[in-house]
């Protein structure tokens, strides 16, 4: 198989340095969450991910209902990501992904079937898969 894309991005500092793409189109401070003790006047990794595996999956609905009966417009999809970051129990942490995805347009049976072949397909959900449980919750307008 062949790579579709690739990108690299280089972290200085840990939690409280800056990250760069290598294109220069990412160039942020990074900062620890106050809830972890910081300052929180900067984004954060968790903010990142949930940023980007949002992004990735209302894609992945998008794709996947191309090929539906019930065509969903870019524009009638919302998927809000909430990651968040608790102890193993052994010295280190693990993250929590909560997954709620809106469908205008489409019944809630319609919408389920949409988001579970997303699910699927999505490179986040196939990278997280069998890591981190992730709830995903789905409603229609």
């Amino acid at each position: 198989m062949s790579t579709l894309y690739s990108t690299k991005v280089t972290a200085v500092g840990g939690r409280a340095g800056t990250i760069k793409s290598d294109d220069g189109l990412l160039d942020l401070p990074l900062a620890l969450p106050k809830a972890l003790g910081g300052k929180g006047d900067a984004t954060n990794p968790e903010q990142l991910f949930a940023g980007g595996y949002a992004a990735c999956f209302e894609n992945a609905v998008i794709h996947v209902s191309r090929s539906a009966a019930d065509k969903v417009k870019d524009d009638d999809i919302a998927v809000v990501a909430t990651v968040g970051m608790e102890p193993n129990g052994q010295g280190g942490f693990v993250l929590t992904v909560a997954l709620d995805v809106t469908i205008t347009g489409v019944d809630q049976e319609t919408a389920e079937e949409i988001v579970a072949k997303a699910h699927a397909a999505c490179p986040y959900s196939n990278a997280v898969k069998g890591n981190i449980d992730v709830a995903i919750t789905v409603a229609t307008n």
